[in-house]
């Protein structure tokens, strides 16, 4: 698949969808464009021919239209939907065509379609599909909650989609990161899970509502998700304005392999050795306090007369007499 946006990154979302059933049948069915835009603004659509191509037509494949077609030996023609929007040029066997001015309406899935001539007949052989998102400011036909989830890996997450009017498929997409179908359910609540969540999704659907729970969530599920509908009644696909932003967090796990604990043990020992320094340094400051030899206490008594009265005076003997 091939991302082709017309605006900024962070403002755009990017649609994939499968084909819709029906349009399927050309011998040479080629890739998928996936292209998300504004209102007012321009896209280009290049279709492939061949050394036997007689015509090429673009055309709608919800509500099949042909929206224009390109003879090599007639006029071409231009749906009045896109009177003064559509410019072409031939670029060797290529045919680019420029859709200008793009509203809401203009959302679809466009299908280019040789005409050729083969083994004296005519024939139509399908071609490249390009996917048409036209983000106007009044989108939301279908609703779809919540805005915003950001779980853990090995977490779940629930998507609601709703619409206010009878559907034929209502699908939820991955549109942005990594573009591809994630479920597709009909109106007659026939379902595909897509590989991306294989073993990991589980749905239940009631009149005009869905929620889909998707389990297990791992970092690469990250990404912006959709719920998109063809809604009966209805030339043009209905999609959500907002969707889903999942941002799937990244469980911190700690190593502790052999490096590791060899860091942790020393760091212990380390420690341990601190601890009992201090502890020797202390003993050591404490015995030096109270076992060293003490100094004679230097305080006299001045003894009263009366105790001297009584006390015997000796003569130094080591005295010399003068």
């Amino acid at each position: 698949m091939r991302w082709i946006s017309h605006l900024p990154a962070a403002s755009l979302f990017l649609l994939l969808l499968p084909c819709f059933p029906g349009q399927n049948g050309g011998e040479n069915e080629q890739s998928t464009d996936i292209i998300s835009v504004s209102e007012g603004d321009s896209i280009s659509i290049t279709c492939s021919g061949s050394e036997n191509t007689l015509g090429m037509y673009l055309r709608t494949s919800i509500r099949e239209v042909n929206v224009f077609f390109f003879s090599k030996t007639s006029s071409s023609f231009i749906n009045d939907a896109f009177t003064n929007r559509i410019e072409y040029s031939k670029e060797g066997r290529n045919l680019r065509i420029t859709l200008r001015n793009l509203q809401e309406s203009d959302s679809n899935i466009y299908l280019c379609t040789n005409y050729v001539s083969s083994n004296g007949s005519h024939k139509k052989l399908n071609g490249k599909t390009t996917i048409l998102v036209v983000k106007g400011k009044n989108s939301g036909v279908v609703e779809q909650s919540p805005l915003y989830v950001n779980p853990q890996q090995g977490q779940s997450v629930s998507i609601t989609c709703a619409w206010r009017s009878s559907d034929e498929g209502i699908y939820l997409l991955k549109t942005h990161v990594q573009p591809e179908r994630v479920l597709y359910v009909s109106s007659q609540n026939n379902s595909t899970i897509f590989p991306a969540f294989a073993n990991r999704l589980e749905y239940s659907k009631e009149e005009k509502k869905i929620v889909i729970t998707l389990h297990n969530l791992w970092k690469n599920d990250s990404d912006i998700y959709v719920c998109a509908g063809v809604l009966k009644n209805s030339s043009s696909l209905s999609v959500n304005s907002n969707g889903t932003m999942m941002l799937v967090k990244e469980m911190v796990q700690v190593y502790c392999g052999n490096n590791s604990w060899g860091i942790y043990g020393l760091i212990i020992v380390v420690a341990f050795l601190f601890s009992a320094l201090v502890c020797c340094a202390l003993y050591r400051v404490d015995v030096k306090k109270y076992c060293q030899k003490k100094t004679p206490n230097a305080v006299y008594e001045d003894m009263s007369y009366s105790s001297r009265r009584s006390t015997l005076v000796r003569t130094n003997t080591y005295s010399m007499d003068k």
